[in-house]
């Protein structure tokens, strides 16, 4: 009989046990009217005006309800990447908030890669990296760099705000382009506010601006809405740099450092085939600062290596393989499927077990596609609606 009694107050604490902590876990039900005095308190501290609207709202739900485990990611990595923002933001006298871009841009991923080619924590194209003076080789995307990357970042901030004198307008532009607003501008008639101007922009920088003041929110108030950050691999304090005179491998490396490639990876993305190719100018290393000792006193041992073979190579992303059903258009052929899927018209036989590449209209193909798993992901991509005319 006591056992039965002790049983059944298991069962009910175990009960009342995940209930609780399902609720500590969960995003709190909060009033409209107290996001809108969150908000208030920020805008008060901010050069950058931090409005409260549905549109911001909508940003806000999407890190507090669907994306709270990539939030609490973005606060872990920011114990890293914030000291460096906060670093170059105070050197071009810079609001200090325009750290939170990255989380936009990029979910502070510096391998963050967009469906246009923009890359890392600040999502460079490719020429207007250039243009700030980013360079792109085989071995190397400085945009990518963390250091290279923000400086440049934040001289683009500058340059924009100097021009449109109104920093939602200039956060508008880094996403648009500075010639996208002042079309804008022209179109109104006269410059107005960026909500008034938002109209006459495309949709993603009409989202851009309430994004970032989300973004605001939730770094300040992810506490009051049960966000736990995750413990990061390295926080500012656990890195050290030294400076390589010579082309190394991450291989190289591993061997005189005992640090793991995945750890020079995640410290060194601007290297992007494992190997710093040295060009007379010295080539800055990051590692965990326990190891910095070991690499000084085994770099006279280290020889020049030679370049890694490209053939073939691209990169180490982790995949995923879906299953999916293409259904044969007008004017589609076998290798126009395989370049769209990213595989070989001889694959997609395989799979389907034909014997030619004839195929007819509104046929069924099954094919296997690799589909990269991203820890971060694009916030203006996830709401929809607010924006359509």
């Amino acid at each position: 009989m006591l056992r039965c009694v002790f049983i059944v107050f298991l069962l009910v604490w175990s009960m009342m046990h995940s209930v609780a902590q399902e609720s500590l876990n969960a995003n709190p039900q909060v009033p409209d009217y107290i996001y809108a005095r969150r908000m208030e308190h920020l805008n008060q501290l901010s050069p950058i005006q931090l409005d409260y609207n549905p549109q911001v709202r909508a940003y806000i739900d999407v890190y507090l309800e669907r994306r709270r485990d990539h939030l609490a990611n973005i606060l872990g990595r920011s114990e890293l990447y914030f000291p460096i923002f906060e670093e170059y933001i105070s050197k071009y006298n810079l609001p200090q908030e325009l750290k939170y871009l990255a989380v936009i841009e990029s979910a502070l991923d510096p391998k963050a890669k967009s469906k246009s080619g923009a890359m890392g924590l600040w999502q460079f194209l490719y020429n207007a990296g250039l243009m700030m003076g980013l360079q792109v080789s085989s071995y190397e995307d400085e945009r990518c760099d963390v250091r290279k990357s923000t400086d440049a970042a934040c001289r683009y901030l500058a340059y924009l705000f100097q021009n449109l004198q109104d920093w939602q307008l200039a956060l508008a532009a880094y996403n648009g382009g500075l010639g996208q607003v002042q079309k804008a501008i022209e179109r109104a008639g006269e410059k107005k506010s960026f909500w008034e101007l938002s109209e006459y922009m495309t949709p993603e920088m009409r989202s851009y601006v309430p994004a970032f003041i989300a973004v605001n929110y939730v770094m300040a108030f992810y506490e009051r809405h049960n966000i736990v950050p995750n413990r990061p691999d390295f926080t500012i304090d656990d890195i050290d740099t030294v400076y390589v005179n010579m082309s190394l491998s991450f291989e190289q490396i591993e061997r005189a450092t005992g640090v793991k490639r995945k750890t020079l990876q995640q410290l060194n993305p601007q290297y992007i085939k494992d190997f710093i190719a040295y060009d007379d100018q010295p080539k800055r290393l990051t590692l965990p600062a326990d190891n910095v000792s070991r690499f000084l006193r085994n770099e006279k041992q280290l020889h020049p290596d030679i370049a890694p073979d490209l053939l073939g190579y691209f990169g180490y992303a982790e995949t995923v393989r879906d299953t999916l059903v293409h259904l044969v258009k007008p004017g589609e052929y076998l290798h126009r499927i395989a370049m769209d899927y990213k595989t070989t018209a001889e694959q997609i036989m395989e799979w389907n077990h034909l014997d030619s590449k004839d195929i007819k209209i509104g046929q069924s193909l099954t094919i296997y596609h690799d589909r990269e798993v991203l820890p971060f992901f694009f916030v203006t991509e996830e709401v929809r609606g607010f924006y359509k005319k």
